[in-house]
């Protein structure tokens, strides 16, 4: 079984949501809306302390008539993303445990709606949201079970307890886990900062962990754009951090666009877990660094 909830869209259609799932108009959004009163990634479905809650990223939205940056989902939920724009949780399912995988190497973590496993370059295994194709193992949810698929097999079910071994790599277990586990918690404060946080840097891909929890996982750019930041050790000026993610591109105000975006992005989605944004920052000159507190850890394996 996995978190979900069955949302019906503008257009009156049914569309199924996971955990990790956007809202908006990116090609890339589980539910897309073609509409340009909303936002590329417009708000997010996630999971905190048991419960799916639609935390706004780029967009806003209200219930009610009332502006909110999250709202627990409830059957019968309405929610407005712009007039005429409603969205109506009609289905949200919550079970006591979800499927995940831990492995020497991979923090427990649960499974995303849809996944694949990949090397993280030092013998061990990573998990990355989506279907890749040249991945060793794609794994997906359908009804109440989940499948797994190496290329050129047939698919089979995942069951908690169950191995793998691909290839040369740590072999990672399926697991059950609780569903209060399954997802971030919700801000936490030691003294006036936030919960330390452990940040691992694998370049393709960073994970980010608060005590033994990953709250995000972090690939494609924004991985790399935070992985540079870590090789330097302090901060990087826009030009030469947007020629190491562009190096195709020879001008830099063109790339300059691009960079800001993916740092939005990175920002959203740390305000989409409920870890403080200002933990990659931009200076007004244009410089680009890590904030870390005083007990925060950074793990570079570039």
């Amino acid at each position: 079984m996995h978190a979900s909830t069955l949302v019906r869209g503008p257009d009156g259609q049914l569309h199924e949501l996971v955990p990790g799932d956007m809202i908006g108009r990116a090609w890339s959004a589980g539910l897309l809306i073609n509409d340009g009163r909303i936002s590329e990634a417009h708000a997010m479905i996630s999971l905190r302390e048991g419960e799916l809650q639609l935390v706004a990223l780029r967009g806003r939205f209200a219930v009610g008539g009332h502006p909110l940056s999250q709202v627990a989902l409830t059957p019968g939920l309405r929610v407005q993303l712009a007039r005429d724009v409603e969205l109506e949780f009609v289905e949200v399912r919550l079970p006591e445990s979800v499927l995940g995988v831990v492995g020497p190497r991979l923090p427990r973590q649960a499974l995303p709606g849809v996944c694949s496993l990949v090397s993280d370059g030092a013998g061990g295994l990573r998990i990355v949201r989506g279907w890749q194709d040249d991945a060793p193992l794609h794994v997906w949810a359908a009804g109440d079970g989940w499948y797994a698929r190496v290329p050129g097999e047939a698919a089979r079910q995942l069951l908690p307890g169950e191995v793998l071994q691909l290839g040369a790599a740590d072999p990672v277990e399926i697991v059950d886990v609780p569903l209060r586990a399954a997802g971030p918690a919700a801000t936490r404060r030691v003294g006036e900062f936030d919960a330390p946080l452990t940040l691992i840097a694998h370049y393709d891909s960073v994970h980010l962990h608060r005590g033994d929890e990953v709250v995000a996982t972090f690939g494609g750019k924004q991985a790399r754009l935070i992985s540079e930041l870590v090789a330097v050790d302090g901060p990087l000026g826009w030009v030469p951090l947007s020629a190491e993610l562009w190096p195709d591109e020879p001008e830099p105000f063109l790339r300059r666009p691009r960079l800001d975006l993916v740092l939005h992005r990175i920002r959203a989605r740390l305000r989409a877990v409920g870890v403080r944004d200002d933990l990659v920052r931009a200076d007004r000159s244009g410089s680009v660094e890590l904030l870390l507190h005083g007990h925060d850890k950074v793990v570079d394996r570039t």
